[in-house]
């Protein structure tokens, strides 16, 4: 079945194009192109989608609606994923977004719209429960993490590092493994490496921790 999925951003000829865009994959169904967070909600109850690809900023405020209603849904059906679009790189609303759990969410700076096969990889592991985060978000946050004097990254080996920021773009092992001519278990290593070293409570049974470990040791940037 295809993934169902509601458009909501303000700009008319964004929203439309997402729609034209979308419109010809066999594997997805926009089934509500919204431009306000009010019809966004109003579209999730009449609908209930499998993911919401929203903007941050939308009416009535302007301002963080699209992470906002993220954390609704997180609260109130869990179920669906959410795909953020931004106009800029902002880490505080990245933050914000995969603050209660990377569980279905995706955070993509809007210039990805154009890139058709990254927008729908990201739609496609919010549905499925996967986690995304723009490479440029990454970049932000680990150069100012890495000026700190007391940077976690200072524990983790430049492969650990390097590994770490594909984890956090939502790869699995075997893709990592691939892109970096590893074996599975060699990346299966590294993790489990980066994890302990990060700090991370062992009893956290949740896959997606991989993702909330990155931006574990890189939230006290988000000022």
């Amino acid at each position: 079945m295809p993934i169902r999925l509601v458009i909501a951003e303000d700009s008319y000829l964004i929203r439309e194009g997402l729609v034209v865009l979308l419109a010809d994959d066999p594997d997805l169904e926009v089934v509500a192109a919204v431009a306000s967070m009010p019809e966004l909600d109003a579209a999730v109850a009449d609908h209930g989608p499998d993911v919401v690809l929203t903007d941050i900023r939308m009416p009535p405020t302007g301002t963080d609606e699209g992470i906002r209603a993220a954390e609704q849904l997180a609260a109130t059906s869990p179920g669906i994923g959410v795909v953020v679009l931004s106009q800029h790189v902002e880490p505080e609303y990245a933050l914000r977004l995969f603050d209660g759990g990377a569980t279905g969410r995706a955070y993509l700076l809007k210039e990805r719209v154009g890139d058709l096969r990254q927008l729908k990889h990201a739609i496609a592991e919010a549905a499925r429960g996967g986690s995304v985060l723009d490479p440029q978000v990454i970049d932000v946050l680990v150069d100012a993490r890495r000026r700190r004097s007391t940077s976690l990254l200072d524990r983790l080996t430049e492969r650990e590092s390097e590994i770490l920021g594909l984890v956090a773009q939502g790869g699995s092992n075997q893709a990592i493994a691939t892109q970096l001519s590893l074996s599975g278990r060699a990346v299966e290593k590294h993790i489990t490496s980066i994890l302990a070293k990060l700090d991370l409570p062992a009893d956290d049974g949740d896959v997606h921790r991989r993702v909330r470990a990155v931006l574990l040791y890189l939230s006290e940037t988000s000022g």
